[in-house]
């Protein structure tokens, strides 16, 4: 077998609501529960493990997540229409707007624990080539 991800802790404030949070703007559903952690699983078998931990233990990370052009517009219309705060780059400082690098689209926003998501429709440096 090769090394495949299976699954990362994603540090919450409240579990349930940044699970939530997350499913419900990618138009993906809660996999399960066991113990602390309220998972949400991606197309290719990765899961994110939610877990409540106290606020002041939580470190921001960065996940980004290569979706489609129709994943991208749905998410995108979501975060428009709920006012999240967005920019098109990671310093956070083209507020209110997407980018179009590589040919496709990315934006960046925080989840309910301040964690920076991005949602990119091609991968950095564009598709291998056949």
């Amino acid at each position: 077998m090769s090394v495949q991800l299976n699954h990362t802790i994603v540090h919450a404030r409240d579990n349930r609501e940044s699970a939530e949070f997350f499913a419900e703007l990618l138009g993906l559903e809660i996999s399960g529960e066991w113990g602390p952690f309220v998972a949400v699983a991606l197309s290719n078998s990765v899961t994110l493990d939610f877990a409540a931990v106290p606020a002041g233990s939580i470190t921001p990370q960065h996940y980004a997540f290569l979706v489609s052009e129709a994943e991208f517009e749905a998410a995108y219309e979501k975060i428009r229409d709920r006012g999240i705060e967005h920019w098109a780059d990671p310093r956070q400082t083209l507020p209110g707007e997407f980018n179009r690098n590589d040919g496709g689209r990315g934006v960046y926003f925080l989840d309910p624990a301040g964690h920076a998501m991005e949602l990119i429709t091609v991968p950095y440096g564009g598709w291998p080539q056949a």
